[in-house]
């Protein structure tokens, strides 16, 4: 797949549209982002700096949740506009401070190729510094969802992990997730496109129906 750019003619990124591919040199070597993918789920995420203390307490977390992202068939890698020394600095230094061992890429952009072909910089914030980005991307390098948040405000993971399992319910099943929906917990059955079929909704004793729009059912 060769590098790619926004279709849209105003450069968004649009949900379910294709996650833009690039080469890159990273803490752990040189990568093609749709190779080292490999079809499987991903979240790229970007930080404003290395050696920062939010962006600090974001990668422990990530670290101690991966094993569980792995589990999910989910490969984790960071973005900001430092240099891949300053990365291994940073990753050591988290190791040797707080006990945790960063096991996933950070991708070095100095040149903020990356931060720009995502919509890192958000000038307002930042000319320098990307924002707390968090890209959802699925097996066929389509981005599912994407969470913004402030240079000065932690991002929540368990709403990180939600988000994934809710894409990968609604993908296996057909369906949808409600509002606060946690794995476990009942979801939504799309309504029904004709008269006919809202008619046999109604009466269908597999569902918990409330109406003809709106219908639940346990996984």
């Amino acid at each position: 797949m060769s590098e790619t750019h926004q279709t849209d003619p105003f450069g968004r990124l649009e949900l379910n549209g294709p996650a833009p591919d690039f080469e890159a040199n990273s803490t752990h070597g040189p990568l093609r982002f749709s190779e080292w993918a490999g079809g499987k789920w991903v979240i790229l995420f970007s930080h404003p700096a290395d050696f920062t203390p939010v962006c600090t307490t974001e990668f422990i977390e990530f670290a101690r949740r991966f094993e569980d992202f792995e589990k999910k068939g989910v490969k984790i890698i960071g973005n900001s506009i430092d240099s891949h020394y300053s990365h291994i600095a940073w990753v050591r230094n988290i190791e040797e401070k707080f006990g945790v061992k960063i096991q996933f890429p950070i991708i070095a952009d100095v040149d903020m190729k990356v931060a720009r072909l995502y919509g890192m910089l958000h000038e307002p914030s930042s000319t320098t510094a990307a924002v707390r980005c968090v890209f959802f991307i699925d097996p066929g390098m389509r981005i599912r969802a994407m969470v913004y948040y402030p240079l000065n405000v932690g991002r929540n993971f368990d709403e990180i992990v939600r988000v994934i399992d809710a894409l990968q319910t609604v993908d296996a099943h057909g369906v949808s997730c409600p509002a606060d929906w946690k794995p476990g917990e009942a979801v939504i059955v799309p309504p029904p496109g004709t008269v006919q079929d809202a008619e046999k909704r109604v009466k269908d004793p597999g569902l918990n129906v409330t109406d003809w729009y709106f219908s639940k059912k346990t996984l």
